[in-house]
Protein backbone atom coordinates (compact mmCIF):
# COMPACT_ATOMS: atom_id res chain seq x y z
CA UNK A 1 0.00 0.00 0.00
CA UNK A 2 2.84 2.77 1.00
CA UNK A 3 4.77 1.28 -2.21
CA UNK A 4 1.89 2.37 -4.29
CA UNK A 5 1.10 5.54 -2.53
CA UNK A 6 4.17 6.69 -3.20
CA UNK A 7 4.71 5.45 -6.80
CA UNK A 8 1.43 7.38 -7.52
CA UNK A 9 2.90 10.22 -5.97
CA UNK A 10 5.80 9.99 -8.24
CA UNK A 11 3.87 9.46 -11.09
CA UNK A 12 1.89 12.61 -10.44
CA UNK A 13 4.97 14.71 -10.16
CA UNK A 14 6.73 13.38 -13.15
CA UNK A 15 3.60 14.43 -15.00
CA UNK A 16 3.50 17.79 -13.95
CA UNK A 17 7.09 18.05 -14.42
CA UNK A 18 6.21 17.21 -18.06
CA UNK A 19 3.22 19.28 -18.49
CA UNK A 20 5.24 22.33 -17.17
CA UNK A 21 7.89 22.23 -18.77
CA UNK A 22 5.69 22.01 -22.06
CA UNK A 23 3.79 24.76 -21.07
CA UNK A 24 7.18 26.60 -21.15
CA UNK A 25 7.63 25.90 -24.44
CA UNK A 26 4.13 26.92 -26.13
CA UNK A 27 4.14 30.67 -26.96
CA UNK A 28 1.99 32.77 -23.81
CA UNK A 29 -1.00 34.70 -25.09
CA UNK A 30 -3.03 31.64 -26.24
CA UNK A 31 -4.77 28.90 -23.86
CA UNK A 32 -2.81 25.33 -23.36
CA UNK A 33 -3.52 22.21 -22.55
CA UNK A 34 -4.10 21.37 -19.01
CA UNK A 35 -4.07 25.08 -18.25
CA UNK A 36 -5.59 25.78 -14.66
CA UNK A 37 -4.37 29.64 -14.07
CA UNK A 38 -4.60 32.61 -15.96
CA UNK A 39 -2.91 33.45 -19.01
CA UNK A 40 0.48 34.87 -19.25
CA UNK A 41 0.46 38.77 -18.29
CA UNK A 42 1.94 40.51 -21.16
CA UNK A 43 0.71 44.21 -20.17
CA UNK A 44 0.59 46.25 -16.64
CA UNK A 45 -3.12 45.77 -16.01
CA UNK A 46 -2.85 42.23 -16.58
CA UNK A 47 -0.42 42.21 -14.03
CA UNK A 48 -2.54 44.02 -11.80
CA UNK A 49 -4.98 41.67 -12.74
CA UNK A 50 -2.91 38.51 -11.65
CA UNK A 51 -2.48 40.34 -8.34
CA UNK A 52 -5.95 41.06 -7.38
CA UNK A 53 -6.63 37.52 -8.23
CA UNK A 54 -3.87 35.45 -6.29
CA UNK A 55 -4.98 38.34 -3.12
CA UNK A 56 -8.51 37.41 -3.47
CA UNK A 57 -7.48 33.63 -2.89
CA UNK A 58 -6.24 34.53 0.54
CA UNK A 59 -9.63 35.54 1.42
CA UNK A 60 -11.62 33.03 -0.34
CA UNK A 61 -9.75 30.19 0.77
CA UNK A 62 -9.90 30.55 4.56
CA UNK A 63 -13.53 31.20 4.37
CA UNK A 64 -14.61 28.58 2.42
CA UNK A 65 -12.52 26.64 5.41
CA UNK A 66 -13.61 28.16 7.69
CA UNK A 67 -17.93 27.93 6.33
CA UNK A 68 -17.29 23.66 5.89
CA UNK A 69 -15.45 23.55 9.04
CA UNK A 70 -18.33 25.24 10.92
CA UNK A 71 -20.99 22.67 8.79
CA UNK A 72 -19.05 19.46 10.08
CA UNK A 73 -19.18 20.87 13.47
CA UNK A 74 -22.76 21.79 13.31
CA UNK A 75 -23.77 18.40 11.78
CA UNK A 76 -21.49 16.17 14.54
CA UNK A 77 -22.00 17.96 17.28
CA UNK A 78 -25.84 18.78 16.79
CA UNK A 79 -26.84 15.84 15.67
CA UNK A 80 -29.93 14.77 17.32
CA UNK A 81 -28.77 11.77 19.32
CA UNK A 82 -26.41 13.92 20.67
CA UNK A 83 -28.30 16.93 21.20
CA UNK A 84 -32.06 15.58 22.05
CA UNK A 85 -32.84 18.56 23.87
CA UNK A 86 -31.88 21.73 21.42
CA UNK A 87 -31.47 25.12 22.37
CA UNK A 88 -33.43 27.65 22.26
CA UNK A 89 -31.33 31.12 21.97
CA UNK A 90 -32.65 33.50 19.76
CA UNK A 91 -30.25 36.38 20.20
CA UNK A 92 -26.10 36.42 21.02
CA UNK A 93 -25.19 40.09 20.83
CA UNK A 94 -20.99 38.93 20.54
CA UNK A 95 -22.28 36.56 18.13
CA UNK A 96 -24.18 38.69 15.87
CA UNK A 97 -21.24 41.25 16.16
CA UNK A 98 -18.84 39.72 14.98
CA UNK A 99 -21.35 38.25 11.51
CA UNK A 100 -21.46 42.02 10.85
CA UNK A 101 -17.79 43.27 11.19
CA UNK A 102 -16.03 40.27 9.68
CA UNK A 103 -17.48 40.54 6.70
CA UNK A 104 -17.75 43.83 6.29
CA UNK A 105 -13.96 44.29 6.95
CA UNK A 106 -13.38 41.46 4.18
CA UNK A 107 -15.25 43.47 1.56
CA UNK A 108 -13.33 46.57 2.60
CA UNK A 109 -10.41 44.80 1.68
CA UNK A 110 -11.65 43.50 -1.50
CA UNK A 111 -13.07 46.74 -2.52
CA UNK A 112 -10.09 49.31 -2.09
CA UNK A 113 -7.83 47.24 -4.46
CA UNK A 114 -10.56 46.47 -6.57
CA UNK A 115 -11.28 50.12 -6.89
CA UNK A 116 -8.21 51.04 -7.41
CA UNK A 117 -7.79 48.47 -10.35
CA UNK A 118 -10.83 49.10 -12.05
CA UNK A 119 -9.88 53.25 -12.22
CA UNK A 120 -6.35 52.08 -13.71
CA UNK A 121 -7.81 50.13 -16.60
CA UNK A 122 -9.75 53.01 -17.98
CA UNK A 123 -7.10 55.86 -16.81
CA UNK A 124 -4.05 55.34 -18.59
CA UNK A 125 -0.71 56.52 -16.70
CA UNK A 126 -0.02 58.73 -19.83
CA UNK A 127 -1.61 59.91 -23.16
CA UNK A 128 -2.26 57.06 -25.37
CA UNK A 129 0.56 57.18 -28.41
CA UNK A 130 -1.64 55.74 -30.71
CA UNK A 131 -5.50 54.22 -31.56
CA UNK A 132 -7.12 51.69 -33.00
CA UNK A 133 -10.77 51.02 -33.63
CA UNK A 134 -12.24 47.54 -33.54
CA UNK A 135 -15.91 46.94 -35.68
CA UNK A 136 -17.49 43.66 -34.76
CA UNK A 137 -19.17 41.97 -37.82
CA UNK A 138 -20.84 38.34 -37.89
CA UNK A 139 -18.09 37.25 -38.00
CA UNK A 140 -15.05 38.82 -38.54
CA UNK A 141 -13.34 42.02 -37.06
CA UNK A 142 -12.05 44.99 -39.04
CA UNK A 143 -9.53 47.32 -37.65
CA UNK A 144 -8.91 50.69 -37.92
CA UNK A 145 -6.00 53.00 -37.09
CA UNK A 146 -6.57 56.67 -36.27
CA UNK A 147 -4.01 59.09 -35.61
CA UNK A 148 -3.73 59.70 -31.78
CA UNK A 149 -4.01 63.73 -32.64
CA UNK A 150 -4.59 65.74 -35.61
CA UNK A 151 -1.73 66.58 -37.55
CA UNK A 152 -0.33 69.74 -37.42
CA UNK A 153 -1.06 72.58 -40.14
CA UNK A 154 1.98 71.83 -43.08
CA UNK A 155 2.70 67.99 -41.68
CA UNK A 156 2.15 64.79 -43.85
CA UNK A 157 -1.10 63.23 -42.98
CA UNK A 158 -0.50 59.99 -41.73
CA UNK A 159 -1.09 56.93 -43.79
CA UNK A 160 -5.30 55.51 -44.00
CA UNK A 161 -4.96 51.49 -43.20
CA UNK A 162 -7.81 49.88 -42.10
CA UNK A 163 -8.54 45.96 -43.07
CA UNK A 164 -11.36 42.95 -42.32
CA UNK A 165 -9.49 40.29 -40.06
CA UNK A 166 -10.75 36.99 -40.81
CA UNK A 167 -10.86 33.22 -39.40
CA UNK A 168 -8.12 31.62 -40.61
CA UNK A 169 -9.31 28.37 -42.62
CA UNK A 170 -8.04 25.12 -42.69
CA UNK A 171 -7.69 25.19 -46.13
CA UNK A 172 -5.71 28.10 -46.06
CA UNK A 173 -3.05 27.32 -43.76
CA UNK A 174 -0.58 27.01 -46.83
CA UNK A 175 -1.52 29.37 -48.75
CA UNK A 176 -0.44 31.99 -45.81
CA UNK A 177 2.46 30.10 -44.72
CA UNK A 178 0.75 30.06 -41.10
CA UNK A 179 0.93 26.30 -41.01
CA UNK A 180 2.42 25.89 -37.69
CA UNK A 181 -0.30 24.71 -35.42
CA UNK A 182 1.65 26.05 -32.02
CA UNK A 183 2.24 29.99 -33.65
CA UNK A 184 -0.76 29.61 -35.44
CA UNK A 185 -3.66 27.56 -33.65
CA UNK A 186 -6.88 25.85 -34.46
CA UNK A 187 -9.88 28.68 -34.48
CA UNK A 188 -7.99 31.23 -32.80
CA UNK A 189 -5.36 32.23 -35.98
CA UNK A 190 -6.27 34.65 -38.58
CA UNK A 191 -5.64 35.98 -41.75
CA UNK A 192 -4.42 39.36 -41.09
CA UNK A 193 -3.23 40.07 -37.43
CA UNK A 194 -3.70 43.89 -35.58
CA UNK A 195 -0.28 45.19 -35.73
CA UNK A 196 1.16 47.21 -32.83
CA UNK A 197 3.84 48.38 -31.66
CA UNK A 198 5.62 47.02 -28.19
CA UNK A 199 5.45 49.14 -25.37
CA UNK A 200 2.92 52.09 -26.17
CA UNK A 201 -0.20 53.35 -24.75
CA UNK A 202 -3.05 52.33 -27.18
CA UNK A 203 -6.64 53.51 -26.96
CA UNK A 204 -8.75 50.81 -28.09
CA UNK A 205 -12.52 51.92 -29.76
CA UNK A 206 -15.10 48.92 -29.84
CA UNK A 207 -17.90 49.29 -31.87
CA UNK A 208 -19.92 46.97 -33.74
CA UNK A 209 -22.10 46.71 -37.08
CA UNK A 210 -24.51 44.33 -36.30
CA UNK A 211 -25.09 42.97 -32.92
CA UNK A 212 -23.27 42.71 -29.58
CA UNK A 213 -19.49 41.32 -30.00
CA UNK A 214 -16.97 41.74 -27.15
CA UNK A 215 -12.98 42.66 -27.82
CA UNK A 216 -11.19 40.33 -24.88
CA UNK A 217 -7.58 39.66 -25.13
CA UNK A 218 -7.00 37.67 -21.84
CA UNK A 219 -3.22 38.52 -21.82
CA UNK A 220 -3.56 41.96 -22.51
CA UNK A 221 -6.32 42.20 -19.66
CA UNK A 222 -8.34 43.65 -22.24
CA UNK A 223 -12.51 42.99 -22.46
CA UNK A 224 -14.68 45.96 -23.49
CA UNK A 225 -17.88 45.22 -24.98
CA UNK A 226 -18.66 46.16 -28.85
CA UNK A 227 -22.41 47.59 -28.93
CA UNK A 228 -24.10 49.13 -32.19
CA UNK A 229 -24.11 52.49 -32.41
CA UNK A 230 -22.24 53.03 -29.37
CA UNK A 231 -17.59 53.26 -29.50
CA UNK A 232 -16.41 51.53 -25.59
CA UNK A 233 -12.79 52.88 -24.79
CA UNK A 234 -10.11 51.21 -23.41
CA UNK A 235 -6.20 51.25 -23.13
CA UNK A 236 -3.72 48.50 -23.13
CA UNK A 237 -0.13 48.80 -23.69
CA UNK A 238 1.61 45.45 -24.40
CA UNK A 239 5.13 44.64 -22.85
CA UNK A 240 6.37 41.64 -25.47
CA UNK A 241 6.46 41.14 -28.83
CA UNK A 242 4.91 38.33 -30.23
CA UNK A 243 1.28 37.01 -31.40
CA UNK A 244 -1.33 37.15 -28.34
CA UNK A 245 -4.99 35.74 -29.41
CA UNK A 246 -8.44 36.39 -27.84
CA UNK A 247 -12.23 36.10 -28.85
CA UNK A 248 -15.24 37.32 -28.84
CA UNK A 249 -16.49 36.69 -25.30
CA UNK A 250 -20.47 37.68 -26.53
CA UNK A 251 -22.76 35.43 -27.37
CA UNK A 252 -23.35 36.78 -31.10
CA UNK A 253 -24.67 33.78 -33.00
CA UNK A 254 -24.40 31.29 -34.96
CA UNK A 255 -20.39 31.25 -35.64
CA UNK A 256 -19.59 33.13 -32.74
CA UNK A 257 -16.83 30.46 -31.66
CA UNK A 258 -15.23 31.35 -34.64
CA UNK A 259 -14.71 34.88 -34.10
CA UNK A 260 -10.87 35.14 -32.93
CA UNK A 261 -8.99 38.21 -32.27
CA UNK A 262 -5.11 38.17 -33.39
CA UNK A 263 -2.59 40.74 -32.31
CA UNK A 264 0.69 40.57 -33.45
CA UNK A 265 3.36 42.84 -31.03
CA UNK A 266 6.28 44.00 -32.93
CA UNK A 267 9.29 46.57 -32.09
CA UNK A 268 8.54 50.51 -32.45
CA UNK A 269 10.87 49.97 -35.76
CA UNK A 270 9.37 47.88 -37.47
CA UNK A 271 5.75 49.07 -36.80
CA UNK A 272 6.82 52.25 -38.10
CA UNK A 273 7.95 50.59 -41.15
CA UNK A 274 4.75 48.41 -41.19
CA UNK A 275 2.66 51.30 -40.69
CA UNK A 276 3.94 53.28 -43.32
CA UNK A 277 3.71 51.06 -46.41
CA UNK A 278 0.28 49.08 -45.30
CA UNK A 279 -1.67 52.66 -46.42
CA UNK A 280 -0.55 52.11 -50.10
CA UNK A 281 0.03 48.11 -50.27
CA UNK A 282 -0.78 45.97 -46.76
CA UNK A 283 0.42 42.72 -48.81
CA UNK A 284 4.18 44.23 -49.14
CA UNK A 285 3.91 45.68 -45.74
CA UNK A 286 3.22 42.44 -44.20
CA UNK A 287 5.71 40.30 -46.44
CA UNK A 288 8.53 43.16 -45.23
CA UNK A 289 7.35 42.89 -41.95
CA UNK A 290 8.07 39.57 -41.73
CA UNK A 291 11.28 39.52 -43.45
CA UNK A 292 12.40 41.84 -40.12
CA UNK A 293 11.16 39.43 -37.85
CA UNK A 294 12.72 36.72 -39.98
CA UNK A 295 16.20 38.66 -39.99
CA UNK A 296 15.21 39.26 -35.95
CA UNK A 297 15.01 35.73 -35.19
CA UNK A 298 17.96 34.51 -36.96
CA UNK A 299 15.88 32.90 -39.74
CA UNK A 300 12.89 31.06 -37.70
CA UNK A 301 10.03 30.97 -40.15
CA UNK A 302 7.36 32.94 -39.70
CA UNK A 303 4.07 33.44 -41.77
CA UNK A 304 3.93 35.27 -44.95
CA UNK A 305 1.24 37.37 -44.26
Amino acid sequence: MRRSFFGAAALLGSAGAALAQSAEELPPGQPHPWQIDLQEAVSPIQSQIHWFSNYTLWFIVPITILVAALLVYVIVRFAEHRNPTPSRTSHNTVIEVIWTVAPVLVLVCLAIPSFQLLTAQYNPPREPEMTVKATGYQWYWEYEYQPAALPEPGAETPPNVSFGSYPLGEDDREASGKVDRVLYPHLLAVDQELVVPVDTEIRLLSTSADVIHSFAMPSMGVKVDSIPGRINEYFFNPQREGIFYGQCSELCGQSHYNMPIAIRVVSKEQFQQWYTAAGTDLAGANAQLNASIETARGGVAVAAR
